[in-house]
């Protein structure tokens, strides 16, 4: 793999990390959220869980 394409994957998995760590935090903080964030915040944080996934099997590849 590349440098520059090992460099991008980092750069992403860093990030979708920390976005990741972000939500939770938003989420265990709040005790006043309605079921409506609650189930999007939920389907944000799927989304970010398999991206982090799928980058860091890349990233043993």
């Amino acid at each position: 793999m590349a440098l520059s394409s090992e460099k991008n994957i980092k750069k992403a998995l860093e990030y979708y990390t920390f976005k990741s760590r972000e939500l939770k935090a938003f989420i265990n903080d709040n005790n006043n959220l309605t079921v409506e964030q609650i189930i999007e915040s939920g389907k944000e944080l799927e989304i970010l869980e398999y991206k982090i996934t799928a980058l860091e099997v890349v990233e043993e590849n």
